[in-house]
């Protein structure tokens, strides 16, 4: 599956709220417009017409986070599709894995997932025990329990 190529109008849109959303998340633009508001308020010009400026900046600043974060999440997607059909390759290709493990994530519960995991579990260890090697059986349950706890060192 491709991603959809945009128009250039979009693309130079995607590229001026990056650049903007970057400049104004830099804590010396935090800086900038206290300064800027206070010097407002003591040349004496018109608050409201501030208080508009800022409105319109806070809501135009988080619509450009807002589609940065929209980007971000498809391309996470997209990833996480990609590693899913890998890993049920990896499964089908496996001769002692079970086929049933592939796209369970689709399938399943969250409940349902963490028994599967518990199963995985124990028939490690059984296999730890029936070939004497109880070091990588404690290994790979540790290792399950990791990834299983979304957490990878």
């Amino acid at each position: 599956m491709s991603v959809p190529k945009r128009n250039l109008l979009v693309q130079a849109g995607d590229r001026l709220s990056e650049a903007i959303a970057r400049t104004f998340a830099h804590p010396v633009m935090h800086i900038v417009v206290i300064l800027f508001c206070s010097a407002w308020f003591l040349v004496g010009l018109p608050t409201d017409l501030l208080t508009a400026a800022l409105s319109i900046l806070a809501i135009t600043l988080t619509q450009m986070v807002l589609n940065g974060q929209y980007d971000r999440e498809a391309e996470a997607r997209r990833r996480d599709v990609a590693m899913h059909a890998k890993l049920d390759e990896l499964i089908h290709a496996t001769k002692r894995a079970r086929d049933s493990m592939a796209g369970i994530e689709e399938e399943l519960d969250e409940t349902e997932i963490r028994e599967l995991r518990e199963e995985a579990k124990e028939l490690i260890e059984q296999a730890a025990i029936r070939t004497s090697d109880i070091a990588d059986g404690e290994k790979a349950k540790r290792a399950i329990d990791r990834v299983g706890d979304g957490r990878t060192g």
